[in-house]
């Protein structure tokens, strides 16, 4: 295997700090780390031009106030109190490490040329459903089947690029709709709204400008569509819109059918690779008059208070939720086998936690795969007993939100963009869509079950908080591996 020298790039400077302050005396060095507050303070109501407040926000974001000093053990008290001081910082937010600080910087060495450290690539595979075919063009495969579910990145991404190309290029297709949060740079999505709106297509989008570390990204996207005539929207004063939709409003024969698409993830094709999500193509008539609906509430033409098949954000999602934990209750307590199983990347809403305790008194059992922050304590006596809570941390960002109920046998599942913290329940846009058909149903199940059962990649929480792998009594299971598995690479 080839070797490599590494050296820290502080210890390089530390040894030629000469060099840098020549006739000076080095007495001694010590790395520190600063952490600035990243949050863009704008005044939306006030704001003239939004997207030029938060242009201005970002280039001031380097001068932001600092909330956090990290230093290393070694440095003396006369040093940081030096520090301190000239940072006004609290002793609350002063942290000493006993290792290097900034491990963020060891993502470099992934670029070296050792595939044996690395994991094997993987190919996602394009499921039959969807795969391009002479015959059948992507609008008529989602009519045919009316829903199909997509789960990146083991499903492929590329067929939602190319459900997007394909309308933009389509003579039948009259308008397209959407929302961008987290887009990227040199995004195909993008490219195809542009070639949609040469194409003579009606085409809205609504980019979220405060998508925090992509504002730039955004504000450069939001610019090239406007220039090229896009009704671009910038969202809501007071609201983030975080969710992932998208509409095709097509023309055929004598009637106009709309095609959907929603997802627990964002319009990216690098992160679609990295990241889990689930994703919906569907032309059921009631989520597309959901989405109809949303979009004119986004682009300012009328408010919405009820939705036929979606849970959206601000709005109902969080009453629907709420009431679908109570049935869950009353259905256990009327007949058993009450049980939750939500899966999200953070839990720290007080109203849910509560629900969810009292659901768990009740003797509904709740599993909860929580990839980051919980903020509920499984396993109290008399308060949780009931309630399991594991984080499974692997090769991919656990990124999918999904909500499952029993519902006395009668499953209802629902997925999409909102963890549940108050931030996403009540100050962002967001959106849970139904998993509509028992075939689906069963499909997300089996995920579902599969990372309850991973012992591998899998951490369970103690009633203090703290993680814990469990020993495996049975056979090794890695849910991430399975799934890959389960998807034969086709070289799309």
């Amino acid at each position: 295997a080839k070797k490599f020298p590494l050296v820290w790039l502080d210890q390089v400077i530390a040894a030629n700090l000469g060099e840098l302050f020549p006739g000076m005396t080095i007495k001694e060095t010590h790395p520190f780390h600063v952490t600035r507050d990243s949050d863009l303070a704008i005044r939306e109501l006030e704001a003239e031009d939004l997207l030029e407040s938060v242009e201005e926000g970002v280039r001031q974001r380097r001068f932001g106030s600092v909330v956090r000093l990290m230093v290393t053990d070694e440095m003396p008290g006369s040093m940081l109190e030096i520090l301190s001081t000239n940072l006004e910082l609290e002793p609350r937010e002063i942290f000493r490490s006993r290792g290097v600080l900034g491990w963020s910087r060891l993502m470099h060495i992934y670029k070296l040329d050792r595939p044996d450290l690395k994991d094997k690539p993987f190919v996602p595979c394009t499921p039959a459903s969807v795969k391009n075919d002479e015959d059948e063009d992507i609008f008529a495969s989602i009519r045919r089947q009316k829903n199909i579910l997509l789960h990146h990145p083991f499903d492929s991404f590329q067929p939602v690029v190319d459900f997007v190309r394909r309308a933009a290029h389509d003579p039948d297709v009259l308008a397209i709709k959407m929302t961008l949060y987290r887009v990227g740079r040199n995004s195909p999505i993008v490219e195809a709204l542009l070639e949609a709106m040469e194409n003579g297509k009606q085409v809205a989008v609504l980019v979220e400008l405060k998508a925090r570390f992509d504002e730039e990204s955004n504000i450069e996207w939001a610019r090239a569509l406007e220039r090229e005539g896009v009704h671009v929207v910038y969202g809501l004063v007071g609201l983030k819109i975080h969710c992932k939709t998208l509409m095709v409003v097509r023309r055929e024969g004598e009637m106009i059918r709309r095609y959907v698409h929603l997802a627990t993830g964002n319009y990216n094709v690098v992160t679609a690779h990295l990241y889990t999500d689930l994703g919906l193509l569907t032309c059921d008539e009631d989520i597309a008059a959901d989405a109809t609906d949303l979009f004119n509430y986004l682009t300012g033409y009328s408010a919405k208070s009820e939705y036929r098949q979606l849970l959206v954000a601000p709005v109902t999602l969080r009453n629907e939720l709420e009431e679908l934990v109570l049935a869950e209750i009353e259905r256990h307590r009327d007949a058993g086998n009450g049980r939750l199983i939500f899966k999200m990347n953070a839990l720290v809403d007080p109203h849910i936690i509560r629900l969810l305790y009292r659901a768990s008194q009740e003797g509904v059992q709740v599993d909860l795969i929580v990839r980051g922050i919980c903020c509920l304590r499984p396993g109290i006596a008399g308060v949780s007993d009931n309630i399991r809570v594991r984080s499974v941390v692997g090769r991919f960002l656990e990124h999918s939100r999904v909500y499952y109920f029993d519902n006395g046998g009668d499953e209802k599942i629902y997925a999409g963009s909102a963890d549940l913290m108050p931030r996403n329940i009540d100050r962002r846009v967001e959106v849970l869509f139904p998993v509509c058909t028992s075939v689906l149903r069963d499909e997300v199940r089996r995920v579902l079950f599969l990372y309850l059962e991973d012992n591998t990649k899998g951490r369970e929480m103690r009633s203090d908080g703290t993680y814990v792998q469990q020993a495996p009594t049975g056979p090794l299971v890695n849910a991430q591996e399975i799934l890959m598995q389960r998807r034969p690479a086709s070289g799309n």
